[in-house]
């Protein structure tokens, strides 16, 4: 039996269907170091021992597996507006200390903290000359983390989960290598409000800032 596609694959690629169905579109690839500061976290859990809300310290292990990693498809309807899909599987895991000092074995969104939105993109050409364009982006959409929490000796909450509304803010520089490819870097964060439903019957609330330093190439057709 063919192995089915993760779902925040499959809503990444309806989002961007329909934009890779015009010409003068524009692919991009990257990855890159990833982080997030701490964030509450409220709600219930009856199965571990704190209680009312917590402080979670995050991190973000960039390049442990599976690594963080971003898709960004971009129609450019003219030489300096754009709109267009993005996914970006960002990861955070509970650090050691917040998890001996709240319960649990395991805390974490690693498969990751996927974030999808629609896009809307400015450029400036020729601005630094004929190889290099600075952008700025920014995108509306929602949370589909892979949710990996499970208390000491608890019940295993295990799976994606739309979770609640994301925004993303871009800005970076491209190089063009030649009518096709080009090569950009750039910084990205996006923040989201993650709403979490427990194996156990309770649940969790936290909103997650990502912030990230990418490298990446792109494909234009």
């Amino acid at each position: 039996m063919p192995k089915l596609l993760p779902a925040p694959f499959l809503a990444a690629a309806l989002a961007f269907s329909p934009i890779l169905a015009q010409a003068d579109t524009e692919v991009s690839f990257y990855g890159g170091y990833q982080t997030a500061p701490h964030s509450v976290v409220s709600g219930n859990d009856p199965e571990a021992t704190w209680s009312g809300e917590f402080t979670a310290a995050w991190e973000g292990k960039s390049t442990a597996m599976p690594p963080y990693y971003g898709l960004r498809a971009t129609r450019w309807r003219s030489d300096n507006w754009g709109w267009g899909g993005e996914f970006t599987h960002a990861k955070v895991y509970a650090d050691d200390t917040t998890l001996i000092d709240n319960g649990y074995d395991r805390f974490e969104f690693t498969d990751g903290l996927n974030i999808i939105t629609v896009n809307a993109m400015r450029r400036w050409p020729g601005k630094w000359g004929d190889k290099f364009t600075p952008y700025v982006g920014a995108g509306i959409g929602f949370a589909m983390p892979h949710v990996d929490i499970q208390a000491a000796e608890g019940a295993h909450t295990f799976g994606y989960q739309v979770t609640g509304p994301a925004v993303r803010a871009l800005a970076g520089v491209r190089y063009e290598v030649n009518d096709r490819w080009a090569t950009f870097t750039e910084y990205q964060g996006t923040y989201s409000m993650n709403k979490v439903d427990l194996e156990n019957g309770g649940s969790i609330e936290t909103n997650v800032i990502t912030n990230a330093l990418n490298v990446g190439i792109s494909y234009s057709f």
